[in-house]
């Protein structure tokens, strides 16, 4: 495999590989936020959800290759923007599922009506926001110029193609994590739908670690 990529510009594809790997198991913002969609919501949501990772990884990954990494590496300014947009967008949403934990705690006793059919605008919802949480994340344009970087050829004619191989490879391993993650939260939505005392937690725990999410992400700096 190794030999088949470097044809492509790739060095060292498996050492990539496995890196991606393990950074995509790393619990973190888009992940958490996919499980907790499809544990409230259920598989069609959580996959709606995890769209809108895979677009919003796409595009970092595009804006990477374009050379955006590089200018918000020289624009201290430009990256202290982008991070506390970033940081305040994570902090709402942990605010947002406190608020629905809270509201869940005091109706734990209350028999749930039969729902209404979802509108188009509260089935976009888990898209938008997933993709939100992936574009406003300027350390994560950081590390996909600092990753890929180091598995492409600099003397290869078309470095594009070499980033486009990884990128797909990554989107892969993406939607492999997400899809078990999905499957696992929809086994929980029973269980979630009937308690609220446990949807509740779930909310509230998920939502207290976007918040830290949005303070890690507030005091991190360009090194």
């Amino acid at each position: 495999m190794n030999a088949l990529m470097s044809t492509f510009g790739i060095t060292d594809f498996w050492t990539f590989l496995l890196g991606t790997i393990v950074i995509v198991l790393l619990p973190g913002p888009n992940s958490l936020y996919v499980l907790s969609v499809a544990a409230q919501r259920g598989v069609a949501a959580g996959y709606r959800g995890a769209c809108g990772v895979f677009l919003g990884d796409a595009i970092l990954m595009l804006l990477s290759a374009g050379g955006v990494a590089s200018l918000l590496k020289t624009s201290p300014e430009l990256f202290y923007v982008v991070k506390y947009i970033g940081a305040a967008y994570l902090a709402w949403i942990g605010l947002q599922m406190l608020r629905g934990a809270w509201r869940n705690w005091r109706e734990r006793g209350v028999l749930t009506p039969v729902e209404a059919p979802p509108q188009r605008e509260d089935l976009l919802q888990p898209f938008r926001k997933a993709l939100l949480v992936s574009l406003l994340n300027p350390k994560a344009i950081l590390f996909f110029v600092s990753f890929f970087i180091q598995f492409v050829d600099p003397a290869y004619a078309h470095p594009a193609l070499s980033f486009a191989i990884l990128g797909v490879a990554c989107e892969l391993v993406s939607a492999t994590y997400l899809t078990v993650v999905i499957f696992l939260g929809a086994r929980l939505a029973d269980h979630f739908r009937r308690r609220r005392a446990l949807s509740a937690g779930l909310g509230g725990g998920v939502g207290t670690l976007f918040i830290g999410f949005g303070a890690k992400l507030a005091t991190a700096t360009l090194n």
